[in-house]
């Protein structure tokens, strides 16, 4: 409780409750609705990780928590020195680096000074000298007035920008190091609630680490999104998730790693429970037919001693609980029929086998001495039905490039590429095109199923969402457009399918469905990818490109 006569400015710093709280919240764009209704608290010291499909509305919440944008309903109460980091950094292109981390550290000079006045009023006779110095204190402490230069210093040598010159401008620098010189920004100020959307982007693997350890230790709350799956796993105390679920959004408390077993337990339970609404469904409904079992109650004696009034009067009684069973029954299927859970997603399957050739040593795709000059060295590559390969490397290090060879549509300039007669091979790249095509997933999707015997049905896929199968291709963003061509790769039956970057664009659940259907794929994959979780996850065996040459 705030002591009597206490400023009211100092008063506000020390909250009751969470620091960060929404009630209500409603928002919509035309007639899509995004949110509705949604609730959330946030206590000092917790770190909330919304995860949910893309478009679902994660960056959505951000901007209402933040005050970017204004619900349709509901209400936020946040702390004044709330720092938001969105995709754009706050600070012009005239700014120096130096200026940047002055302005971050004002207010915790502010606070230090604030400590200072409130030490020397402690020799004087105001009354409230004292709750005014221990009130300061705290938010000393909170702000971490000792070390702020130091922990300047370490915020941005751990984030990769210790080199840079700190009166460079922030206009020279690179996109990424312009957005990490803003994440540093926010770590440097400590504020009380820091809400963050995918702040991984740009960061390397030693970069995200350091951010993990720096959010960890933040004392106010934190609210972010992130498709990195094992950021989430180190940073966050409990999960909101936003995909549509038996009870619609949900908070789950743990790590990533405790979230995707609730999730799973979660999934179970609902398609248990509308595998049985189903069945019920069918027994009512042949219950109430003209013939059905509720009407299936007989006299239960005939009539013997000509007793017509009392037989008629059983009689009577018996059509009446007759009536009464097909009531009920007609009740209870008018209910069900209006209430029943819908059918849970389905989940991304490989199915298919493999119809292609080989070598004599099962060897579908082998190289050998291959150069790309400029580009990529592979010294020996074989791919056999059962691969299971995941290629790892930085961006740019030429991971694209084997896979274009192992593809057949690159010939190397020295060395061999051999591919078995018959043997298909199929690419997903991470620019799929189709950002014009007027056509739709079905249309593009049956215009290949109908080539290939026994392809499952595209919605059986798990990879297009039903609202989406009607859509023109040009109208869908870059990740849906990567999930229908993932899906006519899988209709086709390749035996060997290359996957360049596949959790690009793709929500955190089908990342993890992929990573699960790969499992199981009939025939080879292999994959190129810097996602931290798939490569921490992998089932199978690993190479990396390292100073342009392919390393097994």
């Amino acid at each position: 409780m705030p002591v009597p006569g206490t400023p009211a400015d100092l008063r506000v710093r020390i909250p009751d409750g969470p620091v960060l709280r929404a009630v209500g919240l409603s928002r919509a764009y035309g007639d899509r609705r995004v949110l509705t209704d949604l609730s959330l608290a946030v206590d000092p010291g917790h770190r909330l990780g919304l995860v949910g499909e893309n478009g679902v509305g994660k960056s959505t919440l951000l901007r209402l928590l933040a005050g970017v944008e204004e619900p349709d309903g509901g209400d936020v109460h946040r702390p004044a020195d709330l720092a938001f980091l969105a995709q754009e950094p706050p600070f012009g292109p005239d700014a120096t680096v130096d200026e940047v981390v002055g302005e971050a550290l004002a207010e915790v000079r502010a606070v230090a000074a604030e400590l200072e006045a409130a030490a020397t009023a402690l020799a004087g006779d105001d009354p409230d000298a004292a709750a005014r110095y221990d009130l300061a204190l705290a938010r000393a402490e909170a702000a971490g007035v000792w070390d702020a230069d130091a922990r300047a210093q370490r915020v941005l040598a751990g984030l990769g920008l210790g080199g840079v010159d700190p009166g460079r401008a922030a206009g020279t620098l690179s996109g990424g190091q312009r957005s990490r010189l803003a994440l540093a920004a926010v770590l440097v100020r400590r504020p009380r609630a820091v809400l963050l959307d995918e702040p991984t982007n740009h960061l390397d693997d030693e970069a995200a680490d350091f951010l993990a350890g720096a959010l960890a230790e933040l004392p106010g709350a934190v609210v972010l999104a992130s498709h990195d799956r094992v950021f989430l796993d180190e940073v966050v105390t409990e999960i909101l998730d936003l995909d549509p679920g038996l009870d619609g959004p949900r908070v789950v408390g743990g790590s990533y790693t405790d979230y995707r077993e609730a999730k799973r337990v979660a999934r179970a339970a609902w398609e248990q429970r509308w595998l049985a609404e189903r069945d019920e469904l069918a027994a009512l409904r042949a219950s109430v037919a003209p013939d059905g079992a509720a009407r299936q109650v007989v006299h239960g004696r005939a009539m013997k001693d000509k007793n017509t009034m009392s037989y008629g009067r059983h009689g009577d009684f018996v059509q009446q609980q007759v009536g009464r069973r097909v009531r009920n029954a007609r009740r209870r299927l008018d209910d069900l029929e209006r209430e029943q859970v819908r059918r849970p997603p389905r989940e991304l399957r490989f199915a298919a086998a493999v119809t292609g050739s080989t070598g004599q040593d099962g060897t579908l795709v082998s190289v050998r001495d291959a150069v790309v000059p400029g580009r990529l060295r592979v010294p020996a590559l074989d791919v056999h039905a059962d691969t299971a390969l995941l290629v790892t490397g930085p961006n740019g290090s030429g991971k694209s490039t084997l896979l274009h060879l192992l593809a057949g549509d690159l010939e190397p300039a020295a060395g061999t590429a051999w591919r078995a007669r018959g043997a298909t091979v199929a690419l997903l790249e991470q620019d799929v095109g189709l950002a014009a095509d007027d056509r739709t997933p079905r249309a593009v999707y049956d215009l290949v199923a109908e080539r290939v015997p026994d392809a499952a049905p595209l919605v059986e896929l798990g990879l297009v969402a039903p609202r989406d199968l009607d859509r023109p291709l040009r109208a869908l963003s870059v990740g849906q457009r990567r999930r229908v061509v993932l899906a006519l790769l899988v209709a086709q039956t390749p035996d060997v399918l290359l996957l360049d970057e596949p959790t690009n664009h793709i929500s955190l659940a089908l990342a993890d469905e992929l990573a699960e259907a790969l499992r199981t794929a009939p025939g080879a994959v292999v994959v190129a990818s810097h996602d931290r979780w798939l490569r921490r996850t992998w089932h199978g065996t690993t190479a990396e490109v390292v100073d342009g040459a392919l390393v097994s």
